[in-house]
């Protein structure tokens, strides 16, 4: 069972860093052209990633209890 959750956590971390990639090769083929700004850097994207998520929550937890969260 903790196999399990171990390979949930490792693929989250992959692909946390793979997104970062992909934002950064997002943004330099595009941004830099239309509005004339600089590339990014990796690691630069890794961290617009994080704050994009806490900004817009993606970074939420799930409570054990359901119904639990939030209602709209």
């Amino acid at each position: 069972m903790a196999g399990i959750g171990l390979g949930v956590i490792l693929l989250w971390v992959v692909l946390v860093f793979v997104s970062a990639g992909i934002l950064m090769w997002l943004w330099n083929i595009t941004i830099p052209d239309l509005f004339d700004l600089h590339e990014l850097q990796y690691w630069q994207a890794f961290r617009l990633l994080l704050i994009a998520g806490l900004l817009f929550g993606a970074f939420h937890f799930q409570t054990a209890l359901p119904g639990a969260g939030m209602q709209l």
